[in-house]
């Protein structure tokens, strides 16, 4: 073979590393309560790290879903297409009780388990919208005891069954929630969508929504008017009597990324639904359900963080440049440390407030005003992270990052969406704001969450003072609503890491991120920092 054939100083595929050996997420996990699902979170992490599980997530994303909305002699079926991949990623997801498990499990950290789980399961993200969504449909559901009672176990059933049928009738079921309309978007009381009732308990439902994600789930959360006012409904694929509702699927969306997940077009045509919660409370009826997806956004774009910087780091350890491997040299010693501490803060808050959900379903009022207030921060402040994050990460690889089959591509255009759905950038910092407005009370819990610790360092004491000094500013706290996001989510994330993260990261955040002796960019922690054991702690999930 001629030398020009000769492949040299090529990284090796990452193949059968395990997301779980992660230092940041087992400590978390413990800490918040999951220790007894160590084990079940390092199983699952082990087959995400698989070359079978990349397989699926390859395939589900390349052969994105097909919409066919008639069969071959005309009738409408309105149905989705997947590539056999998506249903293993699937199977495997709800077997290992990453959708709505945790509410038929009594024990507590249930909801931090599953947590963990979700962050280890790194495939493909796309899956992750009707597991999430299934997840945080119940507590919703709930408003309605009766419909909970048929649906519950079947939404927390560990059987995954795509089949098209009477919900009733299957061994599991999957949930899906329909909100937003063209007109209105996240001003989701701008919804046309009407409900009349029926007479007989029933309401048929007619009007359009401009996104609704996974349409083959069994049943959905829908918003419409009623003659009360915006409620919420309950709306099933297949009716009781083995029709197909009348769900007609317009168009699939053609997005930048989350490929293997169809999100579509629906014109309900006087399709049936049961009235979950009271007439006008609708979207107190479905908030919970939101706040839940939340959850997963935050959690979604930590595991981006740490998905990006391990192909980030299994590079540098490969790669030779100009003599010496990558990680090797100091300025790529600097992006690939700051890269860590970014993925350590966003992983030790966003499972802070998977352990605040699993106290607060437990009734502790405490935690679910911290939640309250913590999670609409975090999540403004930790998706809007994930993608100048993705970005710096695909660059460590170079040319070669830019290539589809680094896998890098993929974990760049997925990085945004955490930031959009369920509320971008806008609506998740007014959410904060909201929650210090309805729930001023959260305001006095976040503080004593922060009072435990920010005495022991002077930069997160500062920080503090002037978050208090910021939210005392009521005349202009509307438009400065992103930073005060912001300052809340780096005060917890400085909190937790003085509190319980390794000394070395903790000085990084604080020096850099509260301190402010930080560049514009990724890779530009001031000198003097201890960057070993930094990316020592990063390289055990390579």
């Amino acid at each position: 073979m001629p030398d020009t054939h000769v492949v040299t100083n090529q990284v090796p595929p990452l193949v059968d590393h395990n997301p779980a050996a992660s230092p940041v997420l087992t400590e978390a996990l413990i800490r918040e309560g999951g220790e007894w699902g160590l084990g079940e979170v390092t199983e699952l992490g082990a087959l995400s790290g698989s070359a079978q599980a990349q397989r699926w997530g390859e395939l589900a994303d390349r052969n994105r879903p097909v919409l066919h909305t008639h069969d071959r002699v005309g009738h409408r079926i309105d149905e989705v297409e997947y590539d056999p991949a998506y249903h293993e990623l699937m199977r495997t997801a709800i077997g290992h009780g990453l959708h709505a498990a945790p509410w038929a499990d009594d024990r507590a950290g249930a909801h931090v388990v599953r947590a963990a789980k979700t962050s280890v399961w790194t495939p493909e993200p796309g899956h992750i919208c009707p597991i999430s969504m299934t997840y945080a449909v119940v507590p919703a559901l709930r408003f309605n005891p009766d419909l909970a009672a048929v649906y519950e176990p079947l939404l927390t059933s560990r059987v995954y069954d795509p089949e098209l049928k009477v919900p009733a009738t299957k061994a599991g079921i999957t949930a899906g929630m329909s909100m937003t309309e063209k007109q209105g978007g996240s001003d989701v009381r701008a919804g046309t969508t009407q409900a009349v009732p029926n007479g007989d308990g029933s309401y048929s439902l007619t009007g359009h929504k401009w996104f609704t994600s996974a349409p083959m789930c069994d049943i959905f959360l829908v918003l419409a008017q009623a003659p009360g006012g915006l409620s919420c409904f309950l709306l099933p694929r297949i009716l009781p009597d083995g029709a197909r509702n009348r769900m007609l699927l317009q168009r699939l969306k053609d997005k930048l990324g989350n490929h293997a997940n169809a999100s579509s077009e629906v014109e309900y045509d006087g399709a049936t639904a049961w009235l979950v919660g009271e007439e006008g409370r609708g979207v107190p009826t479905i908030i919970e359900m939101v706040n839940l997806t939340r959850l997963d956004c935050t959690l979604g774009s930590a595991t981006s963080m740490r998905s990006g910087l391990t192909r980030a780091i299994h590079h540098a350890q490969h790669r030779k440049a100009f003599g010496e491997y990558l990680i090797d040299q100091p300025l790529m010693r600097n992006v690939l440390a700051d890269l860590a501490v970014e993925g350590e803060a966003a992983t030790m808050v966003a499972m802070r407030m998977a352990g605040a959900t699993d106290r607060a379903v437990r009734g502790d009022s405490r935690e679910a005003l911290l939640r309250r207030i913590g999670l609409a921060s975090a999540k403004y402040w930790v998706c809007k992270r994930a993608t100048p994050h993705a970005a710096e990460a695909m660059e460590c690889l170079g040319g070669n990052g830019y290539v589809e089959d680094s896998g890098m591509p993929r974990l760049y255009r997925e990085a945004p969406l955490m930031g959009i759905w369920e509320g971008s950038g806008n609506v998740s910092a007014l959410d904060t704001l909201r929650a210090m407005m309805t729930r001023p009370d959260s305001v006095e819990v976040l503080f004593d969450e922060l009072a435990q610790v920010s005495g022991a360092d002077p930069r997160l004491g500062v920080h503090v003072d002037g978050l208090k000094q910021a939210l005392g500013d009521v005349e202009t706290i509307q438009y400065r609503a992103r930073k005060v996001a912001e300052d809340i989510c780096l005060a917890l994330q400085g909190a937790l890491l003085v509190r319980h993260g390794h000394p070395a990261v903790a000085e990084a955040f604080l020096a850099t991120r509260l301190d402010r002796r930080w560049g514009g960019a990724f890779g530009t922690l001031p000198a003097g920092l201890d960057l070993d054991p930094i990316l020592e702690r990063a390289l055990v999930a390579v």
